[in-house]
């Protein structure tokens, strides 16, 4: 069991959640010597194609290509996890573990419900790992209470307007490297045998660039990714601000 404290803590409804909305940051701060991790909620066992077995192969991949510290799944079923207390329980561990100062985590509302839901429960886990008295233990050693600073929001099938934007101009390229990882999901070859999906066509593969591109734009940079707050962002002067 790893015990090292991270910066930021990615977390997914479903492998590849990470990688297409938040890639490009993650490689950045890691970049910046940041220590970075990703935790998966399901395994996606419910998509149309491959299988959990090879998505595993996949995020495996895709988290080597990416460098992260460390890459979890928690196993939890797939369109049919909920937002109680077991599930809150089992990211509460995780958070207390890695102690991250930021955790990134799905679009607050979203086409797949995963999404919406995997955004609560992990926001609602960030509150409750604060509180002293819900007591959890890893390896039969009991946790400290930990909430992290912020949490962010990334941005997914929707175009949510952001609330802020972060510059990954000199990331797109391993951004796109970790998506293609997952080799079963998203569009390869026109005549593939594979059912067709939302997310299997070249439009949708092609729009994770024109989204960063596009947000890119609006801040007079080549990419950039967008997110979504809880609160207020807060700067210490106005020339914080690029």
């Amino acid at each position: 069991m790893k015990h090292m404290k991270l910066d930021i803590l990615a977390f997914g409804a479903h492998p590849d959640d990470v990688e297409l909305s938040c890639a490009g940051t993650i490689a950045k701060e890691i970049a910046n010597g940041k220590k970075v991790g990703i935790i998966d909620l399901t395994r996606g066992e419910l998509g149309s194609r491959g299988s959990a077995e090879i998505r595993d192969i996949e995020a495996a991949n895709a988290a080597k290509i990416l460098g992260v510290s460390v890459r979890e799944n928690l196993k939890f079923r797939d369109g049919f996890f909920i937002n109680d207390e077991n599930h809150q329980l089992e990211i509460i561990k995780k958070i207390r573990q890695y102690q991250p100062e930021i955790v990134l985590c799905n679009a607050i509302d979203d086409r797949h419900i995963d999404h919406g839901k995997g955004s609560k429960l992990v926001s609602d886990a960030c509150f409750l790992s604060g509180l002293l008295r819900i007591e959890t233990k890893i390896d039969g050693k009991s946790q400290k209470q930990w909430r992290p600073k912020q949490v962010y929001h990334y941005i997914q099938w929707k175009d949510l307007q952001p609330d802020f934007v972060v510059d990954i101009s000199g990331y797109m390229e391993i951004k796109e490297k970790s998506v293609l990882a997952y080799t079963t999901q998203f569009f390869q070859d026109e005549h593939s045998n594979l059912p067709k999906t939302p997310i299997s066509n070249l439009n949708f593969l092609e729009s994770v660039t024109y989204r960063a591109k596009d947000l890119g734009r609006l801040i007079g940079v080549d990419h950039a990714e967008g997110f979504n707050v809880e609160r207020y962002p807060a700067v210490d002067s106005l020339f914080d601000l690029k």
